[in-house]
């Protein structure tokens, strides 16, 4: 391979000839051989978006020559539409701050704004790094708002999916309104409920996820660009601040303010941890329901088998026949990483010092990807599970037929201690509720028809 040298404080590092990293990220690829993942492709954008947004903000303000400030613009442009992805070689576990992926950010648009100027790359006295890309910027402004902003875009594609989810499982729900069942209660019978009721609380729970993650979104749209090193503000303008937000703002599309202060900005990442607690809110509200699903299909043949799970793969290498809710697993596996992820967030989101939380490129990982794999679970969650299910209605009757929680309509005609009886002697001689209380003639012919509609008994009144 063939080689450039390039010069930092430390000294003189060679980089692959073609490479449009520099030293700096050199230093940080042979100091971080930890994982081999990199930096999400919407962390990589954002990065790119606030490089763009500086340069405007500093040509602006005249801080930045116009024609420079262009070609700094140009090369950002080209990162932000993915064309260079492949140039952001730092692991994930890297220096503290982000420093390391903020200098892979910087060198490599300084080498492609000198390529567009029609230099070689690794001549930084005409565009550098430092200087020029990272004007009016530190890491310790720039990698919090790459963060959030970035977060923004992936919770903004997973609302999306959590809606649509909300709107399959209230399609399940109206369709399913006229199946009655038995309730469960701590897995054991309970009053008579219509099928269309027990997915309209799972539509519902889908419904609130979006809630919290608009929540989420509106908590990291405060950032802090401006704050420089130590909140202070550093080497920028005094106006600053607000201009390289609105250009944020205006290429993202996004609902995006300064900070109202600065120093908290830089010292608490309450915000990233106020998100990843959204999603693993959402996560928890889904294992629940993917869980309610599988134990719903159980059987075919001795389980519940209330409904039915579209079959999408076989479930056994010996077991012929055998199919199992392989997406309901899916889905409860990507929820615990989420869960697990929010666990690492906490971690981080404490363990920040005076005026610099230096954790956040974990952060930045983990919620991240926890908001990319939910999104990508939710989907295929939907489009290949609850949209083909399927109930089973006779097995539904059957279970309300011979649940003892239908004596619980009793207790207003006859107390709750004679239906008690009720329930045990139909338990014991297995007859059915209705059974052994028309035996006992406990009600009129007019109120034993009224009790035992079990439709009437999944409505107040």
């Amino acid at each position: 391979m063939k080689y450039r040298e390039e010069k930092d404080s430390l000294g003189v590092v060679k980089v692959p000839e073609g490479a449009c990293w520099g030293v700096q990220t050199q230093r940080a690829v042979e100091n971080f051989p930890i994982s081999g993942l990199h930096a999400h492709p919407k962390h990589i954008w954002e990065s790119a978006v606030i490089k763009k947004a500086a340069a405007l903000a500093n040509e602006k303000l005249g801080k930045l020559d116009p024609a420079l400030a262009q070609h700094i613009v140009k090369a950002a442009e080209e990162v932000m539409d993915g064309k260079f992805d492949s140039q952001f070689v730092v692991d994930v576990y890297q220096a503290g701050a982000g420093t390391s992926h903020n200098m892979n950010t910087n060198e490599v648009i300084a080498n492609l704004a000198l390529e567009l100027m029609g230099l070689k790359k690794g001549d930084y006295k005409s565009c550098s790094p430092n200087d020029h890309v990272n004007m009016s910027q530190s890491t310790n402004d720039v990698f919090p708002a790459a963060m959030r902003v970035a977060a923004i875009a992936v919770f903004t594609d997973l609302s999306g999916e959590m809606k649509a989810l909300s709107g399959s499982l209230s399609a399940k729900a109206a369709g399913f309104d006229h199946i009655l069942k038995s309730a469960r209660t701590h897995l054991q019978d309970a009053v008579p409920i219509r099928l269309g009721q027990e997915f309209s609380g799972y539509a519902k729970a889908s419904e609130k996820g979006v809630e919290r993650l608009a929540c989420a979104i509106a908590e990291l749209g405060e950032l802090g660009l401006g704050g420089s090193a130590a909140g202070t503000g550093i080497n920028t303008h005094r106006d600053y601040a607000p201009t390289v937000v609105e250009y944020i703002r205006e290429i993202t599309g996004f609902d995006v303010r300064p900070s109202a202060n600065l120093f908290y900005s830089m010292q608490s990442q309450g915000a990233a941890l106020m998100a990843s607690g959204a999603l693993r809110a959402i996560a928890s509200d889904l294992i629940r329901i993917a869980n309610d699903l599988r134990l719903l299909s159980s059987g075919p043949m001795t389980g519940l088998a209330e409904i039915t799970l579209p079959a999408v793969q076989p479930g056994s290498s010996i077991m012929p026949g055998k199919v199992n809710p392989v997406m309901a697993e899916m889905l409860d596996m990507v929820c615990f990483q989420v869960i697990g992820n929010d666990r690492a967030v906490e971690m981080a989101a404490q363990a920040g010092q005076l005026e610099l939380n230096v954790m956040m490129p974990v952060m930045a990982h983990n919620l991240l990807m926890s908001a990319e794999i939910l999104k990508n679970a939710v989907r295929a969650f939907r489009m290949k599970c609850v949209d083909g299910i399927t109930a089973n209605e006779e097995r539904c009757r059957y279970y309300v037929d011979k649940s003892m929680g239908i004596a619980t309509a009793l207790n207003q005609h006859i107390g709750y201690l004679n239906a008690a009886e009720v329930a045990k002697e139909s338990l014991k001689t297995g007859r059915s509720v209705a059974e052994v209380t028309k035996e006992k003639g406990y009600l009129s012919e007019e109120d034993f028809k009224k009790v035992f509609d079990p439709m009437r008994l999944t409505e107040p009144g």
